[in-house]
């Protein structure tokens, strides 16, 4: 029986993810599904929303709006968990996996993001030269989410004045 290729290189990371022959950890070996250790682009974010998780996983649900997100990923969802939120699988210009997780806080939402990914491509050169590419990746993927996060928050929350209530707060004034 002939295994495909891809079989054996998922046996073969497994393989690689387990302890050393002589029972220590090879920190130089490949664990999981990254290349390196850990992956590359590791951003994590949280953003308070005074509005019900159910309009925020909403709005993550909406594959139309994918693009506008995340215009070079093509995400692919696998594990759809309702108001809970969602968990990605991602191509395109990193390869990994993308959560958001939409966390019931209060009267609203903790609004979590989490992006593990390594890039399909980075720049050559020096080692010095790649940790800086991929430290500025990390920092504009974040700032590019937290961006995104806060005009939905603008957007969901209405207008909201900071410190009222999402129950008592009324878009026309009245109470």
């Amino acid at each position: 029986m002939r295994t495909s290729n891809r079989t054996y290189r998922i046996h073969e990371l497994i393989r690689r993810s387990g302890p050393a022959r002589d029972g220590t950890r090879d920190r130089g070996r490949r664990t999981g599904w990254h290349a390196d250790p850990v992956p590359a682009i590791d951003v994590i974010d949280e953003t308070f929303l005074a509005v019900p998780r159910e309009r925020v996983a909403a709005e993550f649900a909406d594959p139309a709006r994918w693009p506008s997100y995340w215009p070079d990923l093509r995400p692919e969802v696998a594990h759809d968990r309702g108001p809970a939120g969602l968990r990605w699988t991602v191509t395109g210009a990193l390869v990994g996996t993308m959560e958001v997780w939409c966390e019931p806080e209060g009267d609203g939402t903790v609004l979590h993001f989490f992006l593990r990914a390594d890039p399909d491509g980075a720049p050559s050169g020096g080692r010095l030269r790649r940790r800086r590419w991929l430290r500025a990746e990390s920092d504009r993927r974040h700032r590019a989410f937290k961006a995104h996060a806060f005009a939905l928050k603008r957007r969901l929350e209405d207008g909201r004045p900071a410190g009222v209530a999402p129950s008592a707060y009324r878009p026309d004034g009245t109470a």
